[in-house]
């Protein structure tokens, strides 16, 4: 079974433009990503996935492999299938690329549950950690998921789900952004028109279970330190130079 990694990269950013560019130690934020998922020793191969030539240059100036994306995407899912759609590959990760922190026991979690699934149940997997603080869970940034008694996701949402007549039996997870997918399910993915429910919510994830995808939620309790604002930065640079 052939494994990759894709970590999409835009150079623009709504909150914080050109973050993935800025330094963090020494090195710019993406290419401290693409170190961090290479070094876990995983992945057959790890590419960052990007429009911009600035990105690309960086990583290939620096010993890394990129691919150009050719087309403006919806999505970092979208641009990672664009880039797989010629390589011979079974699973393919989607890597965030602000996570420079990035650890190797979440993601071997995360494909191991393909290593047993000899029927082919699981279409994607993804990543769920188990939220407490009332501000966490209530905060729309954080995208819950509920399951099914296999962990396989019944609902996304910004939306504390689920509500909790009693809030003392109500266990909250937060959706951690990382995906794995079976090639052949990604490729699907892009050829599904945005429903209803993704365009209320604008959560991608809602497109794979409108359509009948099947996706495994993996829980985690190791939190990925992901660089949104200036003062993500800040605090990234803190534990880099410890």
């Amino acid at each position: 079974m052939k494994i990759v990694a894709m970590i999409p990269a835009r150079f623009e950013a709504t909150r914080f433009p050109g973050k993935l560019m800025k330094d963090l130690a020494g090195k710019s934020v993406i290419f401290r990503t693409y170190e961090a998922t290479k070094s876990s020793n995983i992945f057959d191969e790890v590419y960052v996935v990007t429009d911009s030539t600035i990105i690309f240059n960086e990583i290939i100036e620096n010993g890394g492999k990129a691919i150009m994306s050719k087309k403006t995407h919806e999505s970092g899912s979208d641009r990672i299938a664009e880039a797989v759609k010629n390589l011979e590959v079974d699973i393919v990760v989607n890597v965030q690329g602000d996570e420079p922190f990035t650890q190797t026991k979440p993601l071997e979690k995360l494909l191991d549950v393909f290593k047993i699934d000899d029927k082919k149940k699981i279409d994607i997997a993804s990543l769920m950690l188990e939220i407490n603080e009332e501000d966490e869970i209530n905060n729309p940034n954080n995208v819950k998921v509920v399951t099914d008694e296999n962990n396989f996701a019944m609902y996304f949402s910004r939306s504390p789900i689920p509500y909790a007549r009693e809030k003392s039996v109500a266990t909250y997870f937060k959706h951690i952004g990382i995906y794995a997918f079976r090639k052949e399910a990604l490729l699907k993915f892009t050829t599904l028109p945005i429903n209803k429910l993704e365009a209320t919510e604008k959560l991608e994830n809602l497109r794979f279970l409108a359509n009948g995808l099947t996706v495994k939620m993996v829980e985690t309790n190791q939190i990925a330190i992901g660089i949104d604002t200036p003062e993500d930065l800040v605090k990234a640079n803190a534990i880099f130079n410890k």
